[in-house]
């Protein structure tokens, strides 16, 4: 994860682009009287500006969590459409300067030649900024059609892992772990049930041993889960089912305080055990198989962005455990693994995680994998590793803010547990 002056370097880069932009849009649109205005100088600046500051808040500081998703959309959407109007003036300007390196003609002859090319009477950089407009519009147009279809957020997968762990006991050689993360239940409607189901039913049809739920189940409050409380019911394994909570877990957001706050978390410790899962808050348990154990550990959330809140307590989670082989802890953020687990806690073996969604936004593929979100988190969706240890970041089963889901899909993770090296661990370290 990058740090302060990362972000303030990123936002003095966008500032930069703005300014460049600026004078493309005046080119392309310099037949509309407003834009010769100076009050659209100041309008575009105010604009600019408040959006960059609007990241900066988005990420320092405890907004709600409607108006952070809006606002991150809203600026996701922008700057791809900055992105596709960029290229063209690029473009113009590269074709500009090697005219001006190349050509014997004075600048003035060379433009006013450009100014009465083509039939259309339109010079050659009129024509690229406003192809450049037009380009801007396909991203916006398809990023409101994912918003108004809801696209891509019941395509559940299901996506397998084997996860070697050379210290595991061999009862457990082989064992079938499910994860699922980020349910996000106040983005769902009753209607949707039917679709949830269909990917509850797809986690179980692996028949997993064991299920780690790592966070996120609600969106603000545990009042979020009401409508699509029962899709979840039927999640169960015979070793048991572990849960952790996640940031959106504690009705920050909502800004509880006092009576209601508690209330609030005696819900959501309600709802868990409801559903007869094993939530871990700063603890662990140990599994044991015919005499072998390992131990399954849970933190409360720990984000190292300082908008995130820090509850979790390693020091309690390992109490208890030194005698265990090996030690699989759920955190829900996965800037915690190499913020204070990989740092701090070199007997945890594997860390599970969820949190970054992938920004429901990206590309994925067996080969390659990228997402806007790896400018924040530096692990941020599949298994990553360090030296011995290792953390899987599950880009979640529901979502948040943004309606959609291009690129990268709701995930269900089934892992083989597997008492050996990893053969491509030389490759991968």
């Amino acid at each position: 994860m990058h740090g302060p002056a990362f972000l303030i370097f990123v936002a003095a880069i966008l500032l930069l682009i703005d300014a460049y932009l600026l004078h493309g849009l005046r080119t392309a649109l310099a037949k509309i009287a407003i834009i010769r205005k100076p009050y659209f100088n100041i309008f575009y600046w105010v604009f600019c500006v408040g959006m960059v500051t609007g990241l900066l808040c988005c990420v320092y500081f405890k907004l709600s969590v409607g108006f952070r998703a809006s606002f991150m959309m809203f600026f996701f959407v922008a700057q791809v459409a900055k992105l596709c109007f960029l290229p063209f003036m690029l473009i113009d300007d590269i074709r500009r300067l090697i005219i001006n390196l190349t050509s014997k003609k004075s600048k003035a002859q060379t433009r006013a030649e450009e100014n009465t090319e083509g039939n259309l009477n339109i010079s050659r950089s009129e024509f690229l900024m406003k192809a450049g407009i037009a380009a801007t519009a396909i991203p916006v147009i398809g990023l409101g059609a994912g918003m108004a279809s809801r696209i891509g957020i019941f395509d559940y997968h299901v996506k397998r892992v084997n996860l070697y762990l050379p210290n595991l006991p061999k009862k457990f050689d082989g064992l079938r772990l499910g994860q699922i993360s980020d349910i996000h239940s106040g983005s769902f409607h009753k209607r949707d049930r039917v679709r949830i189901r269909g990917g509850v039913e797809m986690l179980m049809k692996e028949k997993p041993d064991l299920i780690f739920f790592t966070g996120d189940l609600v969106n603000d409050k545990a009042s979020d889960i009401e409508s699509v409380y029962d899709c979840f019911t039927g999640i169960k394994a015979p070793l048991g089912v572990f849960s952790c909570l996640g940031n959106h877990d504690y009705g920050d957001y909502s800004h509880l305080t006092g009576l209601p706050r508690q209330k609030n978390r005696e819900h959501m410790l309600q709802i868990h055990k409801n559903y007869g899962w094993n939530l871990l808050l700063n603890e662990n348990r140990r599994l044991k198989i015919e005499g072998e154990e390992i131990g399954i550990l849970g933190v409360e959330n720990w984000g190292k962005l300082s908008r995130f809140p820090k509850y979790g307590r390693m020091d309690q989670a390992v109490k208890n455990t030194d005698d265990l082989p090996v030690k699989l802890l759920l955190s829900h953020d996965p800037s915690h693994w190499r913020a204070e687990v990989v740092a701090k806690y070199p007997q945890i073996d594997a860390v599970f995680a969820g949190h970054t969604h992938g920004m429901q936004f990206g590309v994925q593929t067996e080969r390659f994998q990228w997402s806007p979100i790896e400018y924040l988190y530096q692990e941020w969706a599949g298994l990553y590793r360090e030296a011995h240890q290792q953390i899987y970041v599950n880009v979640g089963f529901g979502y948040v803010g943004y309606p959609g889901r291009i690129g990268i899909l709701p995930e269900i993770t089934i892992f083989t547990l597997k008492s050996a090296a990893d053969p491509l661990s030389k490759n991968q370290a």
